[in-house]
């Protein structure tokens, strides 16, 4: 049986350059759990344990009916309380909002043949099998960006802010405006991988 691999069936999706850029992103599905906090305390860490422990119930539901996948990358959508910290560029937001202000949604995509009761199958089984913290809050989540500027940010999660401001030049040299969440996709296993290393790559919806 060969596996979809969504990285290769969608490449434009899971690639970027180490320049901004424009694209467009189509419509896309997801398995999805929120939260608020900084990402390296032990809740993140748990709420990414319990989204993958259902991708995994998900992917095993469909490889017995033949149709095996492998897992997607992990991203992020990440936003904060826009009236407390208000005229931020998406430069300033990185460095100026504390990260326990940070609030979050956690995607991996699914293949376009995966549905939302087969979710909600996958997660009451693995409930009754292993009863693991935040399962019950994952969800089937659809989003369609549309238009974006996007990165390839290379090394620690603590420079994006050099990234992000070449990301914010091209915004405003084509006066676009914020039409979205920023967007990251964590192409790197940032637990196993040396900061220097990582790859995300940083993406901006704009109108």
């Amino acid at each position: 049986m060969e596996k979809l691999d969504l990285t290769k069936k969608y490449k434009p999706y899971y690639s970027a350059k180490t320049k901004p850029e424009l694209i467009h992103v189509e419509e896309a599905h997801y398995l999805s759990i929120t939260g608020k906090g900084d990402p390296s305390g032990i809740l993140f860490a748990e709420k990414i344990q319990a989204l993958y422990s259902t991708a995994y119930a998900v992917k095993f539901a469909y490889k017995d009916e033949g149709k095996d996948f492998v897992v997607a990358k992990l991203e992020g959508l990440w936003w904060f309380d826009e009236e407390k910290y208000k005229g931020l560029t998406i430069t300033e937001s990185s460095q100026k909002v504390p990260r326990s202000e940070w609030e979050y949604r956690l995607l991996i995509r699914m293949p376009e043949y995966v549905t939302e009761e087969q979710v909600r199958e996958c997660i009451a089984a693995t409930l009754e099998k292993k009863p693991l913290k935040f399962l019950d809050k994952v969800e089937f989540y659809k989003m369609k960006e549309g238009q974006c500027i996007q990165m390839l940010h290379v090394g620690p999660f603590a420079n994006e802010p050099e990234s992000l401001q070449k990301m914010q030049g091209l915004i405003e040299e084509n006066t676009f405006k914020k039409n979205g969440l920023h967007h990251e996709i964590y192409l790197s296993d940032f637990r196993r991988t040396a900061p220097e290393k990582l790859k995300t790559i940083l993406r901006e919806p704009v109108a």
